[in-house]
């Protein structure tokens, strides 16, 4: 097996919730993966609120996805 070091800032490194400087590559991948979900979950969210779809029920929704699916077809 390989050690590779890679450096982080302090504030990195809590922000990412590592408890210990020694982890295998699985686990800071897994910890960096749920920091890029959360973002993008964050930047959904963001642009939901901006266009106005964060106020829809689950049946709006459903129903402008039956409507942009209807108007696909028909073309």
């Amino acid at each position: 097996m390989r050690t590779l070091n890679i450096s982080i800032s302090d504030m990195e490194f809590n922000h990412l919730g590592i408890k210990n400087e020694n982890i295998t590559f699985h686990e800071f991948t897994e910890l960096v993966k749920r920091e890029v979900m959360r973002n993008n979950l964050n930047n959904c969210v963001a642009l939901a609120e901006k266009y106005g779809l964060s106020s829809m029920t689950m049946n709006e929704i459903n129903e402008e996805i039956k409507s942009v699916r209807n108007a696909k077809n028909r073309h």
